[in-house]
């Protein structure tokens, strides 16, 4: 028992050093940058020079976009969540809010060991499945 875990802690280490590898240098500079970064973006009307909110991204202390708000002129239009695995670091789970900030769709997701994403199913708000997306990566020389 105590070896079978033992191999379980290692793999987990290779695992998580593996998935580190995956992103490039630009990728982890960038990460860094917007760590605990929340970012708005703000339209004008060049006539009445009218400013508005159009845009919230949220990002975690790993520098991840856990949350974006899209806005109109009359408020939320959408808003959407993400939610990531501690280990791989990619998102495992999406929510997709209206613009009364009630859930349209859920998104979970399954990635393959070399960190492409393999299937997506999407749920109705009440949980139940609607669909899955399969994704298929054919390289052409």
């Amino acid at each position: 028992m105590k070896k079978i875990l033992h191999c379980l802690v290692l793999l987990l280490i290779c695992n998580v050093a593996m998935s580190q590898s995956l992103l490039t240098p630009e990728q982890l500079a960038k990460r860094e940058k917007r760590k605990n970064l929340t970012v708005k973006e703000w339209n004008t009307d060049d006539k009445t020079k009218t400013r508005w909110l159009d845009r919230i991204k949220v990002y975690d202390n790993q520098g991840r976009c856990v949350e974006e708000i899209e806005y109109a002129t009359y408020g939320q239009k959408w808003r959407v969540t993400s939610t990531y695995d501690d280990i791989t670091g990619k998102v495992v789970e999406e929510i997709e809010y209206n613009d009364r900030n009630r859930p349209t769709r859920i998104r979970k997701y399954e990635w393959n060991a070399d960190g492409t994403k393999a299937k997506q199913y999407n749920y109705l708000p009440n949980g139940k499945l609607f669909s899955i997306k399969v994704f298929e990566y054919i390289f052409n020389d």
